[in-house]
């Protein structure tokens, strides 16, 4: 019984903390060489130089 317990506590406290952490799932953005990442498009664009 105490097991159980134990166990479904732990468990518990694992998937909150995972959903606690998805917030972080927002990584930057690697671009090609030449690209860089437009945020408000959420794709790499080209780099216009005049």
């Amino acid at each position: 019984m105490i097991r159980t317990l134990i166990c479904a506590v732990a468990l518990s406290c694992s998937a909150s903390v995972a959903l606690a952490c998805s917030g972080h799932s927002k990584q930057t953005q690697s671009c090609a060489p030449g690209t860089y990442w437009d945020s408000e498009a959420q794709t790499c664009a080209k780099i216009v130089n005049s």
